[in-house]
């Protein structure tokens, strides 16, 4: 599997029967700035949302409108996304898995919030923020956790799905900062691979994922930072 980091909490999971992006912000995300979104792009097949904040949700709508990309998030999300005119959806919530050629989506907790204001001033819920658990055939199971907190439940999550790979938020201010981040994967999970995001594309959060890293130090986890665009072998 080729995982890509394209800035923010944006990734492309390329496997062997499908290529996933999960949290597609591009347009006015520092961190995907310079970079091709036809590449990002190209052969699409499916969409994850973890939550509703623009800042995740992205480009969502218009990339599944140019692709025919499936977008997986949950119910309110994706019936918000409907009455915007996305067409082809496939929607969960906290709990449940949906399973697709070659892969499964499992929804977990995340300790945030989900919404977005409309331009007349009001704030619309949009469900639950989750994190998501991909557990994909022949290869490695991977947890993008979403924008969080630490939680004692995420024992829970890698009891119930050990998995290898962690895509772990560390900025601060909007979620659990690297030391935190670092104490999490420590206690709660026996990740193989982790790769920090939602850092270093606006001023107010934490520019660099050095905390998370001195954090991670004596673990057995291998810590990647690719530069975003860049992809990691796992």
């Amino acid at each position: 599997m080729k995982i890509t980091w394209l800035g923010h909490s944006a990734f492309r999971l390329d496997t062997a029967k499908a290529s996933i992006l999960i949290d597609p912000f591009f347009t006015g995300n520092p961190g995907f700035a310079g970079l091709d979104r036809k590449d990002a792009t190209a052969g699409v097949t499916h969409i994850l949302l973890t939550h509703g904040h623009g800042d995740h949700v992205g480009d969502a709508l218009q990339i599944a409108d140019e692709t025919g990309a499936t977008v997986v998030a949950n119910f309110d999300l994706c019936m918000w996304l409907a009455h915007k005119g996305l067409k082809n959806f496939s929607p969960g919530n906290t709990g449940g898995t949906i399973g697709f050629e070659g892969f499964t989506v499992t929804f977990t907790n995340a300790l945030h919030s989900s919404a977005q204001i409309t331009e007349d001033g009001i704030s619309h819920a949009l469900g639950s923020a989750n994190g998501l658990m991909l557990h994909i055939e022949g290869d490695a199971s991977l947890l993008h956790m979403g924008d969080t907190d630490i939680f004692s439940d995420m024992k829970l999550i890698n009891e119930l799905h050990q998995p290898d790979i962690g895509i772990v938020p560390i900025g601060d201010r909007f979620t659990m900062g690297g030391a935190v981040a670092a104490l999490a994967c420590r206690r709660f999970f026996d990740f193989k691979t982790a790769l920090p995001c939602h850092y270093g594309s606006f001023p107010i959060i934490d520019q660099t994922p050095e905390k998370f890293v001195l954090g991670m130090e004596g673990t057995r986890t291998r810590v990647a930072t690719p530069a975003a665009g860049d992809s990691v072998e796992v």
